[in-house]
Formats: structure tokens, sequence, C-alpha cells
């Protein structure tokens, strides 16, 4: 086990453990962080994670964990791992459970004066339109080909519907469709469970929340992705549901059996993992992109669902209530991209689990009104704290593969905030603090209060002055809607 004194301070912002504090780590491993994030990544299992993680063949540079860090499946959560597409490994331990679990924004031209008189018949509308809960059925009944179709073409499948616009898929990372997806990868078991879920929120810490921009951090940037002080603005933060955990549990244990083929020694066996190049390894990526396809078809129909709620409440009322997308990024995806390691441009597989990308200013695959300004970055705080919108960075390039935090990061297990607050106390402290709170359970909002996260903007600041991210802008919650 690690303790506080194998960390040394490299940065102000950055801690490294020495690839010889254990005899099998190939490269170092590093946390952006500050004391008190330090202090408490030990309390749990996830500096250990951390170092585990810097063990797996082919790794290059160091492994890495963002200030949100907390103890996961394998890898922390905040854990950021690059393998070489040519001799190293993919794991899906390093994307998780919840493929493609990811934040979408969509920005109005309202003021919060303008919605506030409609907002208690809003938030009712989102939760009516907005499915949720453990295993909740959505509106769409998928036939065999058509979940194919969702499963190979992602958000594209949505726009063929008429429940997507062209700029929706621009403003999406991949354009809503990840390269390489095959629904013969994919098992029935996987496709049952994903059968009646698209745009459906699921549980959890997803949710659908209304806010307003309640500060802006960089004016020229903010100005670019159409953002303004007092605006009102929509998150959706979901991913593949019980689709993407089954693929995930299915090529756990496909794994198991190829870690032994390949001769593959491991720390923990929930780092499970097969060569890039393998069979194994090539199937897995093929699933997980086709499991990826699916998340960005849900949020897709939930924006749909949620422009369609919007519209019921506040046509005839409020001028400028239509929903246009800002941007959609995920936090729990394996990706094969070209990065430099060690002077020289090496193509890798960049697992960002519970991390978000964060390309800088001039990336190809940014959007063209977005390509001067860096990648909007989404990171969302918990019901009743701030959000931000950040943007990727030219450091996050050098630093980081392209890759910065994705939230506050939990501190507390759901079991531990479930003993600490009542759910109906925080559905009424939050409504005393001007939030509409539609839940399902008053159980699963408990699970999720504020005081089980760490403070998204200790979080943030960490990314912002280490240069792996910047602050555009940050985001108070009005209403909530949670399975």
């Amino acid at each position: 086990m690690a303790s506080r004194k194998d960390l040394r301070q490299i940065g102000s912002f950055l801690y490294e453990i020495d690839k010889n504090h254990r005899q099998d780590m190939r490269v170092p491993a590093r946390i952006y962080a500050d004391e008190a994030i330090v202090r408490a990544a030990l309390e749990d299992r996830s500096i250990e994670q951390l170092i585990n993680t810097a063990t797996l063949p082919g790794i290059v540079s160091y492994a890495l964990a963002m200030p949100d860090i907390h103890q996961g499946y394998g890898f922390s959560i905040g854990g950021v791992v690059a393998t070489r597409e040519s001799d190293g490994v993919i794991s899906p331990g390093g994307v998780g459970y919840d493929i493609n679990c990811g934040v979408r924004l969509l920005a109005s031209d309202m003021e919060e004066g303008e919605v506030q008189p409609h907002l208690s018949d809003l938030a009712t509308a989102l939760y009516h339109k907005i499915p949720s809960g453990v295993g909740v059925a959505g509106f769409l009944r998928l036939s065999n080909q058509e979940i194919d179709e969702v499963l190979e073409t992602g958000a594209r499948w949505a726009l063929r519907k008429g429940m997507a616009r062209r700029e929706d898929l621009t403003h999406t990372e991949e354009e809503g469709t990840m390269p390489g997806a095959r629904a013969d990868k994919v098992s029935d078991r996987a496709k049952k469970r994903g059968r009646d879920q698209l745009g459906t929120l699921g549980a959890g810490n997803h949710f659908a929340e209304i806010d307003v921009v309640d500060e802006i951090l960089d004016e020229r940037i903010a100005r670019a992705f159409g953002l303004f002080p007092g605006q009102v603005v929509l998150q959706i933060h979901c991913g593949s549901r019980g689709l993407g955990h089954q693929v995930c549990t299915d090529y756990v244990q496909h794994f198991q059996a190829a870690v032994k083929r390949y001769g593959i020694v491991l720390p923990d066996r929930q780092l499970v993992c097969a060569p890039i190049q393998s069979p194994e390894g090539q199937d897995y990526l093929a699933a997980m992109a086709a499991a990826a396809n699916f998340a960005w078809a849900n949020r897709q129909t939930l924006a749909h669902q949620a422009r369609e709620a919007f519209a019921d409440v506040l046509a005839g009322h409020v001028r400028g209530y239509d929903l246009r997308m800002v941007y959609d990024i995920a936090h729990n995806m394996a990706k094969l991209e070209r990065h430099e390691v060690e002077g020289k441009s090496q193509r890798v597989c960049v697992h960002r689990k519970g991390a978000t990308r964060a390309f800088g200013p001039g990336s190809h695959v940014l959007p063209p009104d977005f390509i001067d300004y860096g990648q909007p970055v989404l990171v969302p705080g918990s019901m009743g704290t701030a959000s931000y919108v950040l943007a990727g960075t030219e450091g996050s390039m050098r630093q980081t593969f392209g890759s910065t935090c994705h939230g506050a990061g939990r501190q507390m297990s759901r079991s531990a905030a479930k003993k600490h607050v009542r759910g109906q106390q925080l559905k009424a402290d939050l409504e005393h603090d001007g939030i509409e709170i539609r839940a399902g359970s008053l159980a699963g909002l408990a699970e999720e209060a504020p005081i089980a996260y760490k403070d998204v903007s200790r979080v943030v600041e960490v990314v912002h002055n280490a240069g792996i991210a910047n602050m555009v802008a940050r985001l108070r919650p009005i209403a909530v809607v949670k399975g």
C-alpha cells in the first residue's frame, strides 16, 4: 500500500509515485491534485489501483489520475492510461461498466427570470418526458434490425428518425458515431437489455438538470460556445444503460481466459485485458464502440424528448425556449488516438475511466466553430452544487493525452450517504434553496446527496491551474430530474 511519503510533488498540482515503488511497475504513476485531494485518495484503494494500472503491458509514459479520483472496478475512476496499439492491451476495467457515460449540454436563449414562473411545470414535464429509474423502459421499442442499426450508426439513427438535427451531430464527440462498431460482437443478452431502454435516464448519478449560467469565467470562449450570464441551459448525464453494462460483463468474463492464453500477469484480476491486436481485443473494441453508439443515440433521444417538454410548457409564453446543442462528451471510453510519446508521434489506446477528452485548439476533430478555442469539457457537480464548462488546452495534449476530469468524484459510498442523509429532508432543503426536484426514489436521492461528493470547484481549480483545461463558465442548478 502506498502512503503519503511515496508521493513526490513534481508540480504545483501534480504528484508522482516513482516506477521503482514496485517491481512490476512499468511507468510512474501520477495524480493531479492538491494536498487535501491526495490525502483523501489515500483513504480508499484508488491510489493502489492507479499503481496497478502502471503495470499494464504496453503502457506508455505514466499512469494518470485526475483530481476526481476514487475507487472503481480495476482502474480508479478518474484514471487515464495509454497503451501502444502495436503491443499494448485493452482493458474493459479502463472503460467501465457504463460505456460512454457522458454529458450533453443544450442552451436556450432564455434568461432565468423568464422561465421562473413556469419552472415547476417544466420540471414536471421533463420528469414525464424523460423516463428514469432502474430498469425503466422508454417510449421506444426497437426491433432486432433497429437495435443493430443503433449499435452501428449511433446518433445518425436518431437523425434518420427525426429526433436529431444535423448540428446536434456536429457538436457531438465523434459526431455521435464511433468507427469500427459491430453489432454482431454484442451479445443477444446485451441487446435484449437495451431494446426498450433507448431514451431513458437510468438511476444513480444520472440526471437531467436545468441550470443557469451563473458566472462567465472566460468571455472569449464562452461567446464562442454561445453562453451568456443568466442564460437557461440543460444538462443530460447518462450512458449506455443495461446494454453497456452487459457488454462490459461479457468481455470481463471472456478476458479471464485471454489473460491466461497470452501469459499476461496482473496484480488484480479486475484489470483483465487482452492485446489490442488480438482477436479478443478487436472484438471488445468493436463491441465497446457499439455500446458507445447506443449511448449517443440514447442522449440524442433524451435531448429530443427534452425539447418536446420545453415546447409543451413554454410555447406561447416565452420566446427563445428552443434548445441548441453546445456539446456532448463521453467520460467512459477507450479510443485509438495519435499522441506524442517520448518525442515521437504514436498510435495509442487511451483509456479514460471517469475522465473526459480535452483536446486543445487546432485539433482536427473539433467542430469548425470551436477549432480556435478548444473542445468543450462538461464537468457536472452534484445536486445543489455548481457545474462547470471548461475548454481543452494545448497543455492537456502535452501532459495527459488530451484528458481532464469528468466531475466532482465521490467521497462517500452510496450506503454511507443513505446513513447520513434522509431523502425527504434533502428534497426539502434543495427546494428551500430554489431547486425544483423530481425524483422517483427518495432513497436514491439520498445516495446522490452533495455531501457524498468532493467539492467540484476544488477539482476544477486543480485542472485549470495545472493547465489541462480552462474554466469557461459556472452553472447553477434550478431544477433536477433523478431516477
